[in-house]
Protein backbone atom coordinates (compact mmCIF):
# COMPACT_ATOMS: atom_id res chain seq x y z
CA UNK A 1 0.00 0.00 0.00
CA UNK A 2 1.49 3.18 -1.20
CA UNK A 3 2.14 6.25 1.05
CA UNK A 4 0.14 9.31 0.95
CA UNK A 5 1.70 12.84 0.92
CA UNK A 6 -1.02 15.77 1.56
CA UNK A 7 -0.44 19.29 0.19
CA UNK A 8 -2.52 21.92 1.67
CA UNK A 9 -2.87 25.26 1.40
CA UNK A 10 -3.81 26.67 5.23
CA UNK A 11 -5.05 29.38 7.14
CA UNK A 12 -6.90 27.72 10.08
CA UNK A 13 -6.25 23.64 11.24
CA UNK A 14 -9.17 22.35 10.79
CA UNK A 15 -9.51 21.62 7.22
CA UNK A 16 -5.37 20.73 7.45
CA UNK A 17 -6.43 18.08 10.42
CA UNK A 18 -9.74 16.74 9.10
CA UNK A 19 -7.58 15.82 6.01
CA UNK A 20 -4.76 14.24 8.33
CA UNK A 21 -7.24 12.25 9.80
CA UNK A 22 -9.04 11.03 6.86
CA UNK A 23 -6.20 10.30 4.75
CA UNK A 24 -3.13 9.19 7.28
CA UNK A 25 -0.23 10.75 5.16
CA UNK A 26 2.90 10.23 5.88
CA UNK A 27 4.21 13.86 4.96
CA UNK A 28 2.25 16.91 5.08
CA UNK A 29 3.71 19.77 2.26
CA UNK A 30 1.94 23.34 3.62
CA UNK A 31 2.11 26.15 1.12
CA UNK A 32 2.61 29.30 2.52
CA UNK A 33 4.16 32.47 1.72
CA UNK A 34 7.13 34.57 3.07
CA UNK A 35 6.35 36.60 6.03
CA UNK A 36 2.91 34.85 6.02
CA UNK A 37 0.35 36.05 8.99
CA UNK A 38 0.36 34.89 12.42
CA UNK A 39 -2.73 32.73 12.14
CA UNK A 40 -1.00 30.19 9.41
CA UNK A 41 2.19 30.57 11.88
CA UNK A 42 0.93 29.45 14.68
CA UNK A 43 -1.56 26.43 12.81
CA UNK A 44 1.80 25.36 11.44
CA UNK A 45 3.36 25.46 15.00
CA UNK A 46 0.82 23.56 16.39
CA UNK A 47 0.71 20.73 13.35
CA UNK A 48 4.76 20.42 14.50
CA UNK A 49 3.66 20.10 18.14
CA UNK A 50 0.91 17.02 18.00
CA UNK A 51 1.37 15.44 14.56
CA UNK A 52 4.64 16.57 13.43
CA UNK A 53 6.05 13.73 15.73
CA UNK A 54 4.39 10.69 13.77
CA UNK A 55 4.22 12.74 10.30
CA UNK A 56 6.93 14.67 8.35
CA UNK A 57 5.79 18.25 7.69
CA UNK A 58 7.50 20.62 5.93
CA UNK A 59 6.32 23.84 4.39
CA UNK A 60 6.86 25.15 1.15
CA UNK A 61 7.51 28.91 0.27
CA UNK A 62 5.32 30.37 -2.78
CA UNK A 63 3.60 33.64 -3.70
CA UNK A 64 0.22 35.10 -2.31
CA UNK A 65 -1.00 36.02 -5.70
CA UNK A 66 1.11 34.94 -8.07
CA UNK A 67 -1.00 32.01 -9.69
CA UNK A 68 1.25 30.74 -12.42
CA UNK A 69 3.97 30.63 -9.59
CA UNK A 70 2.01 28.78 -7.25
CA UNK A 71 0.86 26.71 -9.95
CA UNK A 72 4.65 25.83 -10.78
CA UNK A 73 6.17 25.39 -7.18
CA UNK A 74 2.91 22.55 -6.88
CA UNK A 75 3.39 20.65 -9.73
CA UNK A 76 7.59 20.96 -8.27
CA UNK A 77 5.99 19.23 -4.70
CA UNK A 78 3.80 16.90 -6.94
CA UNK A 79 6.19 15.60 -9.04
CA UNK A 80 8.96 15.17 -6.25
CA UNK A 81 6.35 13.22 -4.38
CA UNK A 82 5.11 10.96 -7.05
CA UNK A 83 8.37 10.04 -7.88
CA UNK A 84 9.03 8.51 -4.21
CA UNK A 85 5.94 6.51 -5.04
CA UNK A 86 3.69 8.23 -3.14
CA UNK A 87 -0.07 9.07 -3.77
CA UNK A 88 -1.04 12.50 -3.89
CA UNK A 89 -4.27 14.29 -2.00
CA UNK A 90 -4.12 18.41 -2.01
CA UNK A 91 -6.62 20.14 0.18
CA UNK A 92 -7.32 23.42 -1.39
CA UNK A 93 -9.51 24.64 1.69
CA UNK A 94 -7.22 27.29 3.33
CA UNK A 95 -5.92 30.61 2.78
CA UNK A 96 -6.57 33.26 -0.01
CA UNK A 97 -8.34 32.30 -3.08
CA UNK A 98 -5.40 33.38 -5.70
CA UNK A 99 -3.02 29.95 -3.32
CA UNK A 100 -5.49 27.73 -3.28
CA UNK A 101 -6.22 28.38 -7.31
CA UNK A 102 -2.68 28.12 -8.10
CA UNK A 103 -2.85 24.83 -6.50
CA UNK A 104 -6.02 23.23 -8.13
CA UNK A 105 -3.94 24.39 -11.43
CA UNK A 106 -1.11 22.70 -10.52
CA UNK A 107 -3.02 19.33 -9.84
CA UNK A 108 -4.45 19.97 -13.61
CA UNK A 109 -1.05 20.71 -14.81
CA UNK A 110 0.54 16.98 -13.22
CA UNK A 111 -3.51 15.59 -12.96
CA UNK A 112 -2.26 11.91 -14.00
CA UNK A 113 -0.04 12.17 -10.79
CA UNK A 114 -3.00 13.06 -8.45
CA UNK A 115 -5.13 11.08 -6.37
CA UNK A 116 -7.69 13.33 -5.00
CA UNK A 117 -7.91 17.19 -4.69
CA UNK A 118 -10.40 18.23 -1.84
CA UNK A 119 -12.08 20.78 -0.29
CA UNK A 120 -13.28 20.79 3.56
CA UNK A 121 -16.46 22.70 4.03
CA UNK A 122 -16.37 25.25 7.07
CA UNK A 123 -19.86 24.57 7.80
CA UNK A 124 -19.75 20.99 8.91
CA UNK A 125 -16.70 19.85 7.83
CA UNK A 126 -17.36 17.67 5.05
CA UNK A 127 -14.95 16.90 2.56
CA UNK A 128 -15.40 17.48 -0.66
CA UNK A 129 -13.69 16.11 -4.03
CA UNK A 130 -13.63 18.37 -6.71
CA UNK A 131 -12.67 16.52 -10.71
CA UNK A 132 -9.05 15.98 -11.46
CA UNK A 133 -9.22 18.04 -14.90
CA UNK A 134 -6.89 18.30 -17.21
CA UNK A 135 -6.16 21.64 -20.30
CA UNK A 136 -7.09 19.63 -22.44
CA UNK A 137 -4.74 20.69 -25.29
CA UNK A 138 -2.93 18.62 -27.93
CA UNK A 139 0.78 17.95 -28.12
CA UNK A 140 0.96 20.77 -31.24
CA UNK A 141 -0.99 23.11 -29.38
CA UNK A 142 1.12 23.06 -26.33
CA UNK A 143 4.46 23.47 -28.54
CA UNK A 144 2.68 26.49 -29.90
CA UNK A 145 1.95 27.71 -26.25
CA UNK A 146 5.69 27.30 -25.63
CA UNK A 147 6.80 28.95 -28.66
CA UNK A 148 4.82 32.25 -27.62
CA UNK A 149 5.84 32.07 -24.52
CA UNK A 150 9.38 32.04 -25.57
CA UNK A 151 8.30 35.31 -27.46
CA UNK A 152 8.05 34.37 -31.20
CA UNK A 153 5.24 36.97 -32.60
CA UNK A 154 5.37 35.02 -35.99
CA UNK A 155 2.81 32.93 -37.38
CA UNK A 156 5.23 31.90 -40.36
CA UNK A 157 8.28 31.21 -37.80
CA UNK A 158 6.01 29.14 -35.77
CA UNK A 159 4.54 26.92 -37.92
CA UNK A 160 8.50 26.27 -39.12
CA UNK A 161 9.47 25.72 -35.27
CA UNK A 162 6.61 23.21 -34.94
CA UNK A 163 6.76 21.89 -38.26
CA UNK A 164 2.91 22.01 -39.84
CA UNK A 165 1.57 24.39 -42.21
CA UNK A 166 0.84 27.90 -41.79
CA UNK A 167 -2.86 27.33 -42.04
CA UNK A 168 -2.61 24.48 -39.23
CA UNK A 169 -0.97 26.86 -36.99
CA UNK A 170 -3.36 29.57 -37.43
CA UNK A 171 -6.18 26.90 -37.03
CA UNK A 172 -4.36 25.89 -33.46
CA UNK A 173 -4.17 29.78 -33.14
CA UNK A 174 -7.94 30.25 -33.21
CA UNK A 175 -8.84 27.27 -31.27
CA UNK A 176 -6.32 28.26 -28.72
CA UNK A 177 -7.82 31.79 -28.68
CA UNK A 178 -11.36 30.65 -28.08
CA UNK A 179 -10.11 28.23 -24.88
CA UNK A 180 -8.56 31.69 -23.38
CA UNK A 181 -4.56 30.38 -24.09
CA UNK A 182 -3.55 33.22 -26.53
CA UNK A 183 -4.71 36.91 -26.10
CA UNK A 184 -7.66 37.96 -28.57
CA UNK A 185 -6.18 40.57 -29.99
CA UNK A 186 -2.51 40.03 -30.23
CA UNK A 187 0.30 36.82 -30.77
CA UNK A 188 0.76 36.52 -26.97
CA UNK A 189 -0.06 34.15 -24.38
CA UNK A 190 -2.30 35.12 -22.07
CA UNK A 191 -1.95 33.88 -18.12
CA UNK A 192 -4.50 30.67 -18.72
CA UNK A 193 -1.70 29.50 -21.01
CA UNK A 194 1.16 29.83 -18.82
CA UNK A 195 -0.67 27.45 -16.74
CA UNK A 196 -1.61 25.05 -19.78
CA UNK A 197 2.36 24.46 -20.37
CA UNK A 198 3.50 24.31 -16.86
Amino acid sequence: MADYTLISTIYSIEPVMICITSFSPKKVVLLKEEDAPKEKLKVEKILQDTVGKFIDIEDKITSLYEVVKIARDTVDIIEEEYSKGRKIVVNISGGRKPQALGALFGCYARNNMVERIVYVTEENSQILDLPILNFGISETKRMVLEELKKGETSVKNLALKIGISRGMTYNHIRELREMGFIDPDKLEITTAGKLAVI
